[in-house]
């Protein structure tokens, strides 16, 4: 049963190679570890006001990515969670995204690029548009929790000018 699995996690990542040993893709080591032992899946509720939602995806390829975002008071991520429905690349990318922004600002994190999180990983240039995703769930991300803050923030003062 492992070795089917392996099997199939390989032939998913495109690391088997056909008959003839064309159409093989050589993905870095770290695209495979980020793959096989993602980091920080799951996720939060999206109703708690400290809680920031990106759900971002890419209908060229099907790839389905949201990452959420956990913030304290001062502004700093304290935890992330993701889940990411795609290839090996989309959910390497997210894996990284989530460690990156874990322990950061929110101003921080909308200066990483998607060029930092491929080169990081060294994504296949056919790949980019996974790092791409990972880029616009961060910012997305970010947009969703400071709405959240705005409306709660409105809500409070309408609620002390009514006192």
């Amino acid at each position: 049963m492992m070795m089917l699995r392996q099997t199939s996690r390989k032939a998913y990542l495109g690391l088997r190679a056909s008959p003839l040993g064309l159409g093989r893709r050589l993905y870095h080591e770290s695209v495979i570890d980020h793959f096989e032992n993602p980091r920080n899946v799951g996720s939060f509720n999206r109703n708690d006001p400290n809680v920031g939602t990106g759900l971002v995806g890419a209908p060229s390829c099907g790839d389905l990515m949201s990452l959420q975002i956990k913030v304290d008071d001062s502004g700093q991520i304290i935890d992330t969670r993701f889940k990411t429905f795609g290839c090996g690349s989309a959910i390497a990318s997210s894996s990284v995204a989530s460690e990156w922004i874990k322990g950061k600002t929110l101003e921080e994190v909308l200066t990483i690029k998607n060029a930092e999180i491929a080169k990081h990983i060294s994504l296949p240039p056919v790949k980019l548009h996974c790092s791409m995703l990972a880029e616009d769930a961060i910012k997305s991300a970010v947009r969703d929790y400071k709405e959240k803050q705005a409306k709660a923030n409105a809500a409070a003062a309408g609620e002390i000018v009514k006192a």
